[in-house]
């Protein structure tokens, strides 16, 4: 069975940025990391439509050696927990690895579709940063942006531009961009 899925962004759509040097940066740490007010709610109701909940996000942080693995893995397994998400698709490359799964590209959303027989025709990426935008829309997903007014040094063309993820599951239940 074809099922349609969300596509979240981890830091900035279900968990908190943190800040430094006046910039938006993830949690390192098991302490540092906290989910949103209203994520739980928000993926519970998804879910609850028949959506599949993928999330896929970028963690250089281990590649440059700010964050362990192991943290990474702990904030994981607490969004597991809390949400019960259906995949977390996590790449740890830096730009400069040319990978296939690091945000702009869409593998990560490619993989996820081809593990978990999803029409990404009628699936949704939700985030935070452009290149959460170009991923999805790479991958033929409609697209949400959260935006936090934050600077962006990329293009930044979403569908639909929302407040929370909150907000996003609202516009995405009331079938808001479908075709």
């Amino acid at each position: 069975m074809v099922r349609p899925a969300i596509f979240l962004d981890r830091d900035g759509v279900i968990s908190a940025n943190l800040e430094r040097d006046g910039k938006p940066v993830a949690p390192t740490s098991l302490n540092e990391f906290r989910l949103l007010p209203g994520v739980v709610d928000a993926v519970h109701r998804l879910k609850d439509a028949g959506y599949l909940i993928i999330v896929c996000t970028n963690q250089p942080d281990v590649a440059t050696g700010r964050t362990p693995r192991t943290a990474v893995d702990a904030m994981h397994d607490l969004v597991r927990a809390k949400l019960q998400v259906d995949d977390i698709k996590t790449c740890f490359h830096i730009d400069a690895d040319a990978c296939l799964c690091r945000k702009p590209k869409p593998g990560m959303i490619f993989d996820a579709a081809r593990e978990h027989s999803i029409d990404l025709s009628r699936s949704y990426m939700v985030g935070d940063r452009w290149r959460d935008i170009c991923a999805g829309r790479a991958a033929g997903c409609l697209t949400v942006f959260v935006d936090y007014g934050y600077e962006q040094e990329g293009p930044n063309e979403p569908d639909h531009v929302v407040g929370s993820l909150s907000e996003a599951t609202q516009l995405i239940l009331n079938g808001n961009g479908l075709p």
